[in-house]
């Protein structure tokens, strides 16, 4: 990775995090988006002590609304040469809520943030660079409705975040048909990782976290050996439009193997994205 720029969505804590650290030690330069100014401040300090050589840097950005993907797009778009994009940013809300945009939110950030930041930087791409995805295995059991994108008709938290979590396979699939030739994408389950994700959440799901994370979770830095893996190891480096779990090839539901609504997702996300 040495010498490589490396663009990341949600680097200041848990395994986004771990991932830049540990790429950044490879040789990395690490430029990364936040909410929180003093988080990300505290991350760069990280950055800078694992390759002091790197000018790494960071911005400020609420990827849960379409002006500041787009903003941040741009901002992202001028750096001289993109290696890896990893789509990390994502969240679990305990109560539906609308974005600025008519947006359910989980939708938004989870899938929108992905979609809107790699179709700016995708001009952007090395020849060889590779596009990251952080997926969940959380989209097991869930269908996409695609009169109810916003889920208007009903809101499940975790429901929501399933479905989110496959489009986001969706989203990987049909990216891998569309990025310039050399470039590859491909997504991962990091696993059930103890960190700050749903550490927002009220009522029954933070009960439920606070339960199972100290029992069944591991930790951030096993959680984000498969972003690593997909970012830099050679053995990756030409395979595309995959679902890896633990640093290998696993298969997705079959709902995440569809191509036709891997395309009708993509479409329909232009149309709201207005790209």
């Amino acid at each position: 990775m040495q010498g490589k720029t490396v663009i990341i969505t949600g680097a200041t804590s848990g395994i986004g995090e771990v991932a830049a650290i540990r790429l950044a030690e490879q040789g990395a330069r690490i430029v990364f988006t936040a909410r929180d100014r003093a988080r990300a401040e505290a991350t760069l300090v990280k950055l800078q002590s694992a390759n002091a050589k790197a000018e790494h840097a960071f911005h400020m950005a609420d990827l849960s609304t379409l002006a500041e993907m787009k903003r941040i797009g741009a901002i992202l778009s001028r750096e001289p040469r993109i290696d890896v994009l990893v789509n990390n940013a994502g969240a679990i809300f305990t109560r539906r809520q609308e974005t600025a945009d008519g947006l359910e939110m989980t939708f938004a950030l989870n899938h929108m943030g992905y979609f809107v930041i790699t179709s700016l930087l995708m001009g952007k791409l090395q020849l060889g660079a590779r596009i990251v995805s952080v997926a969940s295995g959380a989209h097991r059991g869930a269908k996409l409705d695609f009169d109810d994108l916003q889920s208007r008709k009903s809101y499940a938290s975790f429901a929501v975040y399933s479905r989110s979590k496959l489009c986001n396979i969706l989203f990987n699939r049909e990216l891998a048909r569309r990025v310039p030739q050399g470039v590859t994408a491909n997504c991962l389950h990091p696993g059930f990782v103890d960190t700050r994700f749903g550490v927002n959440s009220g009522g029954l799901m933070r009960t439920v976290l606070k339960v199972v994370k100290p029992i069944g979770a591991i930790s951030p830095e096993e959680g984000a050996k498969t972003i690593i893996h997909l970012a830099a190891s050679p053995d990756v480096a030409a395979v595309t439009g995959e679902y890896f779990t633990k640093c290998k090839i696993d298969r997705p539901t079959k709902e995440a193997q569809n191509d036709a609504d891997a395309k009708r997702l993509w479409e329909i996300s232009e149309k709201i994205a207005g790209t």
